[in-house]
């Protein structure tokens, strides 16, 4: 399961560097984005709002980012089979996934329209997250066992 697992998040991983550059794409180019489905066409409001930039940077380019750095951990530990990359790469899951519960809320009460686009990052992130906590997961360092007793000193 360890390394179906992690195939899973390299296939995840590559979805959602497809989804932000095409974001960024669209970001860049000034063109509209393709989005008509019903409660969830607000993506060209969502990707024109103020929010839509980070230290002016668009977020689609921290996507392609994030999304590179998951797919990076995700082959090298295919490879390397380490316990730090399986922790890297959760670490990085669960900050992707704080980072997108921020936006969707962001899209939900300030900007008051929901992005199709983000929303598939958002659940790609999620996915990603569960996959590498499935891989290990993390648990409490066991107890050390008690110390053998000394024999007496002759």
């Amino acid at each position: 399961m360890k390394r179906a697992g992690v195939v899973l998040i390299l296939l995840l991983a590559f979805g959602g560097i497809a989804d932000a550059a095409y974001l960024a794409q669209h970001e860049a180019s000034g063109e509209p984005l393709l989005c008509n489905i019903e409660y969830l066409s607000g993506c060209n409001t969502v990707a024109q709002s103020p929010y839509s930039h980070l230290f002016g940077i668009p977020l689609a380019e921290y996507g392609i980012l994030f999304y590179g750095v998951i797919f990076v951990l995700a082959a090298l530990e295919l490879v390397v089979f380490d316990r730090l990359l399986r922790r890297l790469l959760q670490g990085a899951a669960l900050l992707g996934v704080l980072a997108s519960l921020v936006f969707t809320l962001i899209q939900i009460f300030l900007i008051g329209a929901l992005c199709v686009y983000c929303l598939a990052s958002a659940l790609i992130t999620l996915l990603i997250l569960i996959l590498a906590g499935l891989i290990e997961p993390v648990r409490a360092a066991r107890p050390l066992p008690p110390p053998l007793p000394m024999p007496p000193a002759a």
